[in-house]
């Protein structure tokens, strides 16, 4: 059940939500005296108000990161976005969460992706489509240079081609493997792959674009 709230309190939240949606983060008592009209003595009163009844919290009592809460008195969704660059142009012997060449990026929840240093690749082409990874697709990606057998990873084949495939380690083979019978599995010498990081989520085609 929502508490009650007085109507400058109703709008300091509002504003607060509309900041942090608009920046991804919560604005610093100067601009929110500021924006608000009034002294940043009315500002903390009213975090501390709003602390109080629970729709918001500090990391401590006199930090400048807000939380907005929801229901379950859990971070909001608007506050858990991260911001996650989708690789581009592959630049040869470059790892692809080090490239320069972003092309865009996509927002994801950091609630769910955790992991530092995440990238994002545009799927090309069906070979993926039973793992429901399909054409357009965004993989979102952790950094790794090792794979275990099983695992979707991300591999550069021979410095120059990304690939999406699911990873095997033959005796002295590696095979990428398709999820789509019409597509054959490949196998490549060691020094031909390059792990690039493991899939660790997918972010459905262009729409998801920021």
């Amino acid at each position: 059940m929502q508490p009650e709230l007085t109507a400058k309190q109703q709008g300091f939240l509002r504003y607060l939500k509309r900041e942090i949606m608009r920046t991804g983060k919560a604005p610093s008592l100067r601009r929110a005296a500021a924006d608000m009209g009034v002294s940043h003595a009315a500002i903390s009163q009213l975090i501390r108000i709003l602390e109080e009844k629970e729709l918001i919290k500090r990391d401590g009592r006199y930090s400048r990161t807000i939380h907005l809460l929801n229901r379950a008195q859990e971070t909001s969704g608007v506050m858990r976005w991260r911001e996650v660059p989708i690789i581009g142009s592959i630049a040869a012997g470059m790892p692809l969460y080090a490239q320069q060449e972003w092309d865009g990026s996509v927002v994801v929840d950091a609630a769910v992706y955790r992991g530092l240093n995440l990238f994002a690749l545009r799927v090309k082409g069906d070979s993926m489509q039973r793992a429901a990874i399909l054409e357009g697709d965004l993989v979102i990606c952790e950094p790794r240079q090792y794979a275990e057998n099983g695992e979707i990873i991300v591999a550069l084949i021979n410095q120059e081609e990304a690939t999406v495939k699911r990873f095997f380690r033959q005796k002295n083979r590696i095979e990428l493997r398709p999820e789509n019978p019409a597509h054959k599995s490949k196998t490549y010498a060691f020094s031909e792959v390059l792990v690039q990081g493991k899939v660790v989520g997918v972010q459905r085609g262009p729409e998801s674009i920021h």
